[in-house]
């Protein structure tokens, strides 16, 4: 069996040139069409260009998982939505604005010209994405420089404990090397809030990092600012 490669290193503490050059070999590396492992904000993410088909089928070889199982992207920032969604409602991009950076992932319209891996059908035929911009400087910076957007799942096999640290991540693959960015130890936690933002009224699929209590403030506050008055869902 071939020995993973780690070819890891550590954001800083001080100057910004290591930085930029592990963004640089990230980059570099997925725009090859390499799989790429990175910190986010809660665990370490197994990452692909969205432009790579076989870069994509490989984070699901990695993986396990089933090809059902759609693979969420990951945004550099919210302003990116654009790359992957045919439509962002009102209330998706209140939602979008009161939580992103952070734990919360939309699922909205998707662009025609994004992979079908990335893009399950909705019961009412509709091909959505699952997106999400991470809390995370270093994996946005990657994000920025790869394009703007990248698919991301856990570090991990399924069912088992995603990564925390590089180490972790490096350990899941065995051949071909993985480039492993190191950022040190993730923090773990609850994964993000799901929530399916097709239409006027989201739907919360699952629960997680942000509660129940805080969507429903926040779509509380867009109605009143949107129309003056409230919805009585929400009140």
């Amino acid at each position: 069996m071939m020995a993973t490669e780690r070819r890891t290193g550590s954001p800083p503490s001080s100057g910004q040139n290591r930085y930029s050059d592990l963004v640089r070999r990230a980059s570099a590396a997925l725009r090859a069409g390499e799989v790429v492992a990175i910190p986010t904000d809660i665990v370490y993410g197994l990452a692909a260009a969205i432009d790579h088909p076989n870069a994509i089928r490989r984070l699901y070889a990695l993986k396990d998982r089933p090809f059902e199982k759609a693979i969420p992207i990951l945004l550099s920032d919210p302003s990116q939505l654009h790359l992957v969604a045919a439509e962002v409602p009102p209330t998706a991009a209140h939602l979008a604005s009161s939580f992103w950076p952070g734990a919360l992932t939309l699922v909205l319209p998707a662009l025609p010209h994004l992979p079908r891996l990335l893009t399950p059908t909705s019961e009412n035929g509709l091909r959505t994405v699952a997106v999400r911009v991470p809390n995370h400087p270093l994996a946005r910076a990657i994000i920025a420089e790869s394009g703007g957007a990248l698919a991301v799942t856990s570090a991990n096999r399924s069912g088992q404990e995603p990564a925390r640290d590089a180490a972790a991540a490096a350990a899941i693959v065995a051949s071909p090397p993985l480039l492993v960015i190191d950022g040190g130890q993730a923090q773990g936690g609850i994964p993000s809030t799901v929530i399916l933002a097709i239409g006027a009224e989201p739907e919360i699929l699952r629960e997680g990092a942000i509660s129940d209590a805080a969507i429903t403030e926040a779509l509380k506050n867009h109605y009143l600012a949107a129309g003056g008055g409230s919805n009585p869902q929400y009140d």
